[in-house]
């Protein structure tokens, strides 16, 4: 029937009604916060472009992740930030590494807190990539996939050893689910899970977040081994590869402007989809909020549920804690 007869705002008179009809709904459980923890530093450091969030001590990281526990946050996203860099990211799989730090002491002070790690070279390596840099074959520097592999496979290894419960690579290391599945094996770790950075593209939306972990490139970019942001069909390409390699959950990041590859990926594979609701989404929305041209609850709400309306099961996002006091407060 059409109008008048058909009148779809009878369902939109009250909250309640509003409620019992809502298609799409958000809860703590589909939150995931990130952390980042600094070597070297006794007392956190606010991030500047990162407003509301800080580098950390492993020491006091504990003591947010068991704040962050009691909110009901059923996951924490660790990223480490170094004080000693090099050309092979040795301070990445060292065993007193700063995030195996951190992972035991949050896995001793709340074992039911879900630790995840992210295991990327940039922000060891002095030249700020992802992977090892060698010249290439007409004299300019290139990131070698292959030779990268042994590295990050040793990062994950170590980040599980120290209780991490899922390990993250974000690299974009062709190959690196597959290579970090039979590392664990072999180590024993059977267990830990891989979340793959599946469809990661070479954003820029990332500019905090690299204030946050120092780890911006210090020559080129990433364009060569992250996706092009004009290709949906690669980024279920790249899906495909990282299910068959055993990833666990596979992620898109960005999530706000690519929600049309969560959807595609949401309808294509059954595994469990996350997607990175990245720092230059997060900062926009602050910035905007100071200024008073947008509210800031009801900005990023709506952007965490078009995220999940989308088809994203589980959210890494900044706006984590103000989910559970925006939610809390309906």
């Amino acid at each position: 029937m059409a109008f008048p007869e058909t009148r779809l705002r009878r369902l939109r008179q009250t909250p309640g009604i509003r409620r019992m009809v809502r298609e799409t709904t958000l809860s703590v459980d589909d939150v995931i916060l990130p952390f980042f923890v600094r070597e070297g530093i006794s007392q956190p450091h606010p991030i500047a472009s990162l407003e509301g969030h800080a580098q950390w001590p492993a020491r006091a990281v504990v003591e947010e992740a068991k704040a962050v526990a009691d909110l009901g946050i059923p996951a924490v996203l660790l990223f480490g930030v170094p004080d000693r860099k090099d050309a092979v990211a040795s301070s990445a799989y060292a065993a007193d590494a700063v995030v195996c730090r951190a992972v035991e002491g949050i896995k001793q002070a709340r074992p039911e807190l879900t630790v995840v790690t992210d295991v990327c070279l940039c922000a060891y390596t002095d030249h700020g990539h992802c992977g090892v840099v060698r010249q290439g074959p007409r004299g300019a520097p290139i990131v070698d996939n292959d030779s990268s592999l042994e590295l990050i496979v040793k990062q994950a290894v170590a980040h599980a050893r120290a209780g991490a419960d899922v390990v993250a690579p974000s690299d974009m290391m062709d190959g690196r689910v597959g290579a970090i599945r039979t590392g664990l094996d072999h180590a024993g770790l059977t267990d830990v899970a891989i979340m793959a950075y599946s469809a990661k593209h070479a954003s820029a939306f990332y500019g905090p977040f690299r204030d946050a972990a120092g780890s911006a490139p210090q020559f080129g970019d990433r364009t060569a081994y992250q996706m092009d942001p004009a290709n949906g069909r690669e980024a279920l390409r790249e899906i495909e590869l990282d299910v068959e390699e055993g990833a666990d959950i596979v992620m898109v990041k960005p999530a706000l402007a690519y929600l049309d590859v969560i959807r595609m990926a949401a309808e294509t594979f059954a595994v469990p989809l996350a997607a990175y609701n990245v720092s230059g989404e997060y900062a926009m929305v602050k910035a905007a909020a100071a200024r008073g041209w947008v509210d800031e609850k009801r900005a990023a709400m709506e952007i965490l549920t078009a995220i999940r309306r989308a088809g994203a099961k589980l959210i890494i996002t900044y706006w984590a804690k103000d989910v559970v006091r925006w939610l809390s407060a309906r």
